[in-house]
């Protein structure tokens, strides 16, 4: 029986409807190509962001942009909640967790993009 996995990303966004939805597929997008993941395989997307970003939700964003990704990912439960406020923490985030049957954790990739890589050096070339 194949476990359940989870694979993480974030991004850096504008307050804008269009950064966030770009920024939102881009990362997912990333995830998705990097770990060649299947439709069937997901279970859950979840999204947080920081409380600079209250133009539009993620999942929202991700069902708009659903002609930028390798396939619709509308049967795919989303959820998006407000990441804890964080004094000095970095600002104008999105965060994704993906879960799913993907194979073994260790061999996920991750995708910390643009003003995101700062928060995992550890996973970022």
């Amino acid at each position: 029986m194949e476990r359940l996995s989870a694979v993480r990303g974030a991004v850096t966004a504008e307050n804008t409807k269009e950064s966030i939805q770009s920024q939102t597929v881009r990362v997912v997008k990333e995830i998705i190509e990097a770990n060649n993941l299947k439709l069937e395989d997901f279970v859950t997307i979840q999204f947080s962001l920081t409380k600079d970003l209250d133009v539009l939700n993620p999942a929202t964003a991700l069902r708009l942009g659903k002609d930028d990704l390798p396939y619709d990912l509308s049967s795919v439960p989303l959820f998006c909640t407000q990441e804890a406020y964080i004094q000095g923490g970095l600002e104008k985030v999105i965060r994704v967790l993906i879960t799913g049957y993907f194979g073994e954790q260790k061999s996920l990739k991750f995708a910390y993009l643009d003003g995101a890589k700062v928060l995992r050096t550890d996973l970022v070339k």
